[in-house]
């Protein structure tokens, strides 16, 4: 078993109960247990900035499928959440990236680890910081609470 980290994002519709049934659905696969959840954060949108705030955050796994696999179980999740792709960067029910998988660096057509942007955007990092502040990126080479940055627009949601 190794432990990846999983950013989930949640703009239309049920918000929460997006995130909560994502939670579910990867804890309820064969070969994934989800460890740790972060806290829910509210967020601004990026790249296409003309939609709803963004509830973020970070899941930790363990898991016995290997990269691949893991993309079609994230995938198959939002899929089954109604996740429509319309817009890049546009609105979505919900979103599923592979942040981090165990200290690996893959670049392939459809997969890239760690995920090519984290380092750049705080809504990843701050609910990644909640719960693996010690976990070392593997580009950087830098703690994630070390790479974590103070963004006023990244607000811990109050439920």
């Amino acid at each position: 078993m190794v432990k990846a980290y999983l950013g989930l994002g949640s703009n239309i519709g049920e918000r929460e109960i997006q995130l909560q049934e994502a939670i579910k659905i990867l804890d309820s696969f064969k070969g994934v247990e989800v460890t740790q959840i972060s806290d829910i954060y509210e967020t601004e949108p990026v790249g296409y900035t003309e939609q709803p705030l963004f509830l973020n955050l970070c899941v930790e796994i363990e898991t016995n499928l290997n990269p691949q696999d893991l993309l079609a179980r994230c995938l198959d999740v939002e899929q089954q959440l109604h996740r429509v792709r319309v817009i890049s960067w546009g609105p979505r029910t919900l979103d599923v990236d592979i942040l981090l998988y165990d200290d690996l660096i893959i670049e392939e057509e459809n997969l890239s680890i760690p995920h090519p942007r984290m380092t750049e955007r705080a809504f990843v990092l701050t609910p990644l910081n909640d719960i693996a502040p010690n976990r070392v990126e593997p580009r950087s080479h830098q703690t994630i609470q070390n790479l974590v940055m103070v963004d006023d627009t990244v607000k811990k949601y109050k439920r």
